[in-house]
Order: structure tokens, then sequence, then C-alpha cells
């Protein structure tokens, strides 16, 4: 039995999750067909569980099922990102909302400690590390809302967001400037001023989509 081989235990989520980590590593790139023949063979199943398991990550976006042609990564345009990120502004933008409302002591003080990290990231430029903290950071918003519902929609727009080959934070002057709107998002969180956060938040999502387009436009001046 090869290293790749999986236990039978709840097979096809463990396949989809490990098919949806190479898409979102981009081993499995946009528009790549799925050879699933030679997927069951790697992992050593049969092609049934396979099949479940591209239903769940059609499901989510992640890959295209096109009838009689197979199953494709899916292809994520500019237009689709408009769409999603502005979707996803409404959403984490009532997500914060809720938040400033309903946000303990003790819930503000766990967001201090996250946006503490970010600083701490920023300073060394660990890109990285910014990122898992900003994750951290939205994600624990989403907690204090604790909207069942919103959170499934996030997540979801999250997941085909990661099917861009581009990331935000890699724009010149990204960085900071997502510092910048954190800060001003904690602030207003702070002050529980639910107006105020929510439009932060909603311009703190359009922002990292502008600077998708920035890298975008970059790339085609160069290419």
């Amino acid at each position: 039995m090869t290293a790749s081989r999986i236990a039978p235990l709840a097979l096809y989520q463990e396949v989809a999750e490990r098919l949806r980590q190479r898409i979102f590593s981009h081993e499995l790139q946009a528009g790549t067909w799925i050879d699933e023949q030679a997927l069951a063979d790697d992992y050593g199943i049969s092609r049934t569980p396979l099949r479940e398991a591209l239903k769940v990550l059609a499901s989510e976006g992640l890959v295209t099922l096109k009838p009689r042609r197979g199953c494709y990564v899916t292809e994520i345009s500019e237009r689709d990102l408009d769409e999603i990120f502005s979707v996803m502004s409404l959403l984490e933008g009532q997500c914060a909302q809720i938040s400033a409302k309903k946000a303990t002591e003790a819930d503000l003080d766990r967001l201090r400690e996250i946006h503490a990290q970010l600083e701490a990231a920023a300073k060394k430029d660990d890109i990285n590390g910014f990122f898992e903290a900003n994750q951290a950071f939205h994600l624990a918003l989403q907690q204090i809302a604790d909207n069942r519902w919103l959170l499934h929609c996030i997540e979801d727009l999250r997941k085909v967001i990661r099917l861009s080959r581009h990331h935000s934070l890699f724009s010149e002057g990204r960085l900071e400037q997502s510092l910048q709107e954190h800060r001003g998002i904690l602030a207003a969180l702070t002050e529980r001023d639910a107006e105020a956060v929510e439009l932060r938040m909603r311009e703190h999502i359009l922002s990292g989509r502008a600077a998708l387009v920035r890298i975008a436009q970059a790339k085609t001046k160069t290419a």
C-alpha cells in the first residue's frame, strides 16, 4: 500500500479534502480536467467515493461537472471576482454589524489579541503570518455574530475566491493598507458603532478586490 492511499472511514470526505487542498495550492489549476481513473488509482480507491467527493466540491463551486465531458477545476473570471467580492462585502459587513452589538468584553479582548498578531506580522512584512491572522480575525467576528447561515455563505464564497491565482496582499502597499483598515474596524467595534463597523468592513473587502485588479493589470502589462 502506498503512502497516498486512504483509509475507508469517511472515505469521500477525505478524498474531497485532499482534492480541495490540491486545488487551493493550485497543484490542480483552474480549467484542469480531473482524470478520475488516475486519481482513483493513485489513492487506491474505486471511482464511486471519488465521484461522491467531486459532487461535494461541485456544490462548493470548486469543480464544474460538464455532461459527457467530465469534471474540471472551476475557472474563475474577473467578472466572477467582481460579483463575489460585492456579495462578500455585504455579508461580512452584516456580520461585523451584528458583532458590534453582540460582542462581550472577552470577545473584544480576543479580537485585540488577533489584531496584535496582525501588527506584528505587518512589522516583519510577514505576508503569510498576516494572512493567517487576518483569517482568524474574520472568523472570530463570524463566531461572535453566531449566525450559522451567514457563516456558511461566507465560507463557501471564500473557498471560491481561493481559486484565484493571485493574493491581494502581494499588491504593493496592500499589507499596510489592510492593517490600517483593520485598525479602523477594531476601533469601531470597541466603540460599539455598528453602522461604522459595517461600512468599514465593506470597504475593507472591496479594497481586497481592488488590490487583485492591480495585480492582474500589472501582470498584463508585463506579459
